[in-house]
């Protein structure tokens, strides 16, 4: 499988007020690196031409925060290709580069579809990787198959539509929901005319923070963010409405959903549509870096507690997934 290296120096526009880089930075830089090394797999032998499209993010954790000064070593690796979906790994490494301390930041399996440059609507089919040993393409199977089955799961969720709430009281979900209207221009786009799958992650991870920040009222990072399906391509001169809802919170987490809906203002043909979607977990943390406790969020519709159950659900699942890895193995 190819290999990609890409080395970046955090600057400060890269940061929040705190000094550490944004969650959404990261993001995107990862999925740079992704289409990169897919798109030049997609074009690896003779046929077709195409550009690899982002479809999908698995849960990608933030282990550590990058600091302004630093430089992010992204390394991106083709792990597994389907007939239609290339799988890459992509791992950040922050160094120190006053010490030459490294330390990994992030870990992330992204999905990619190579579209055709005749027909962006076209997929193509993906030229095979030599697997160094049978299991690895038995497992990348399995994850191909539990990702797709997954995808399909969450578009029953794409009806759902954020709306304001006039003088709502604090720490309920109406109280820190927020919205960005974006208009989608060429420097969001690849040379293609659709939207940088990079470009639509940032500015969900600011959405979120947005969200987490008016919850809590304290300085707040990403801490993880759940898979993120990618239903739709944005194209050029789209008006974009970035969605954000708390819907879970622990005693030091939160849980927001962040939903991607696309309207073609110029495209009388096309209706508004559901682009993308994920969950985000922030953190709050005090003006030393410390951990700090989260106000409890206050459902008060049917929906509101469902949702809030069913975020539970999910942090009881990873939380008991966490500390079955970091047990002793007999």
């Amino acid at each position: 499988p190819s290999l990609l290296l890409l080395p970046r120096i955090m600057r400060p526009d890269d940061a929040n007020v705190a000094g550490n880089v944004h969650g959404g930075t990261i993001l995107k830089m990862i999925e740079e690196a992704g289409a990169i090394i897919s798109t030049r797999h997609c074009n690896s032998q003779n046929g077709e031409r195409c550009v690899a499209a982002l479809a999908r993010v698995e849960r990608t954790d933030f282990l550590s925060p990058v600091c302004i000064g630093e430089v992010a070593h992204v390394s991106a690796e083709i792990t597994y290709t389907s007939k239609h979906s290339v799988e890459v790994q992509v791992n950040v490494m922050s160094e120190s580069i006053l010490t030459g301390t490294k330390k990994l930041t992030n870990k992330a399996t992204l999905w990619y579809v190579p579209l055709s440059l005749k027909n962006v609507d076209k997929v193509l089919e993906v030229p095979p990787v030599v697997y160094s040993r049978q299991e690895q393409e038995e497992e990348g199977r399995k994850r191909y198959e539990a990702q797709k089955l997954e995808r399909m799961e969450t578009k029953w969720r794409n009806g759902d539509i954020v709306q304001p709430v006039l003088n709502p009281e604090p720490y309920t979900v109406s109280y820190s929901q927020s919205s960005l209207i974006h208009l989608v221009g060429p420097s969001d786009c690849t040379l293609h005319g659709f939207v940088h799958g990079g470009v639509t992650m940032k500015l969900m991870d600011e959405v979120a923070g947005i969200v987490a920040a008016r919850h809590c009222k304290t300085n707040i990072v990403t801490a993880s963010v759940d898979a993120i399906n990618f239903h739709d391509k944005i194209r050029k001169g789209c008006v974009i409405t970035i969605s954000g809802r708390m819907t879970f919170t622990s005693n030091k987490s939160m849980e927001i959903e962040v939903l991607v809906d696309a309207d073609p203002v110029v495209d009388n043909s096309q209706k508004r549509y559901r682009a993308a979607s994920a969950f985000f977990t922030y953190v709050s943390l005090s003006a030393e870096g410390r951990s700090l406790p989260v106000p409890q969020l206050v459902p008060e519709t049917e929906d509101e507690k469902k949702r809030f159950e069913e975020g539970k659900g999910r942090y009881l699942q990873m939380k008991a997934k966490r500390q079955g890895q970091t047990e002793p193995q007999p």
